[in-house]
């Protein structure tokens, strides 16, 4: 059996991380991405949360998959979990240090993640 070991790329940082997310996000037309930077709360669950929908089921899939695709692609690295594919009202993409929500708009308006977190510094990025 001949396994071919698969070269592991060298670490990025946390931010570079974050860009690669966003971009990803960008690529499927997610729309109203924020960065929600949760490091400096006590009770922060992660590092950070990066938000954003999508204007249907099929695209908030569409976004979570190619944030998945991207990541693993450029940074060689698996999400921990990913959980909400079924539905794609609410995905949740969990890379242990940055956690990404990916919602249908009604659910964003209804959860108001960032309202929960509104102490987080917030940086919001540009529909494309």
């Amino acid at each position: 059996m001949n396994l071919q070991k698969e070269v592991s790329k060298p670490r990025i940082s946390l931010e570079e991380f974050n860009e690669l997310i966003v971009k990803a996000i960008q690529e499927k037309k997610g729309e109203n991405i924020v960065k929600l930077d949760l490091r400096k709360l006590e009770e922060g669950p992660t590092d950070f949360f990066i938000v954003c929908q999508g204007s249907n089921h099929v695209q908030v899939q569409a976004i979570a998959d190619n944030v998945v695709y991207e990541i693993k692609k450029k940074a060689n690295q698996l999400p921990n979990h990913v959980e909400g594919m079924q539905n794609a009202t609410w995905v949740l993409v969990d890379f242990f240090n940055v956690v990404v929500h990916v919602f249908h708009p009604e659910a964003r308006g209804f959860y108001r993640l960032e309202a929960l977190w509104n102490d987080a510094e917030i940086t919001e990025y540009q529909n494309l």
